[in-house]
């Protein structure tokens, strides 16, 4: 930030006038939050950064600008994680302007330092601005990585059987982490067979084909065998029709079917109870 006389002498007039300039600064941006944050609080903000703002008009501290612009962008990333609106975030800055100017509208002698000083808010409020943009870019996308996450779960159903319920679209970034995670559980667990369950899966075309025979290959990379289930009927007419090859992956209607596949396959076998029908008692 190049400082010259005029911003020197601004940043000294305002310097002395700390206490008002703030507490008026306070007052605007409270009002403008709506009670969503206390009025000391916000004062503890505001004090910090009219001290780095003083500092860097008055050119005593070369490292007070980019303190400044840092301590916004905190500001900023915090209002963003709270939920509060661009809006509410650009007033913390641009409502600054009108507390000085309620302090220099009677001083003729200060108009000229205070166009300099409303142009330099100007852009400290569109630095405002983009941190939060970007702040809430990150935010969406960790939301979105941790929702992928929690909808691409590994569970186990059986000694030596575990399952990857699938749920919603099936793309190539999903797939990747249906892999890997996929991957990591049978070298953890040394699982001879994986059921990848298709049930939650709305469509399948040959792109959702393609990804789950990936998945299946690098399963068998590792020795185990994957079995493909909740193939439903009109599942099970779009893959006829589009002529989509599973080879030798076995399929099954459901989980169940699945899961008794490969315990059979284990040499391993469950014998179904028959539930008798409970007789109705005396009246």
């Amino acid at each position: 930030m190049d400082v010259d006389s005029s911003q020197q002498r601004m940043a000294a007039y305002m310097r002395d006038h700390q206490d008002k300039v703030v507490g008026r600064w306070t007052d605007f941006v409270v009002a403008g939050l709506r009670g969503r944050t206390s009025a000391a609080e916000v004062r503890r903000e505001l004090d910090d950064l009219y001290s780095l703002l003083v500092r860097a008009m008055s050119g005593e501290d070369e490292q007070a600008a980019g303190e400044l612009r840092a301590a916004l962008a905190e500001l900023s990333g915090s209002r963003a994680r709270n939920g509060f609106t661009p809006t509410e975030t650009a007033l913390g800055v641009f409502a600054l302007k009108d507390a000085v100017y309620e302090l220099v509208a009677d001083t003729a002698e200060l108009v000229p330092e205070y166009h300099a000083f409303s142009r330099m808010i100007d852009d400290l409020g569109l630095h405002t601005f983009e941190t939060y943009a970007a702040a809430r870019e990150q935010i969406i996308a960790d939301q979105a990585d941790a929702m992928l996450e929690l909808s691409t779960p590994v569970i186990k159903l059986w000694e030596g059987v575990i399952a990857v319920p699938l749920v919603g679209t099936l793309d190539s970034a999903r797939t990747q982490l249906v892999m890997e995670k996929l991957l990591e559980t049978l070298v953890a667990t040394g699982a001879d067979h994986a059921v990848l369950d298709i049930t939650g899966v709305p469509t399948v075309d040959t792109e959702v084909a393609q990804h789950l025979l990936k998945t299946v290959s690098a399963a068998r990379l590792l020795g185990t065998e994957c079995i493909v289930s909740g193939i439903r009927p009109q599942v099970a007419q779009t893959i006829v029709s589009l002529g989509i090859e599973f080879g030798d992956i076995a399929t099954k209607a459901t989980l169940a079917d699945a899961l008794a596949y490969a315990l059979n396959r284990s040499g391993q076998r469950i014998e179904k109870q028959r539930i008798e029908p409970q007789k109705p008692g005396p009246a």
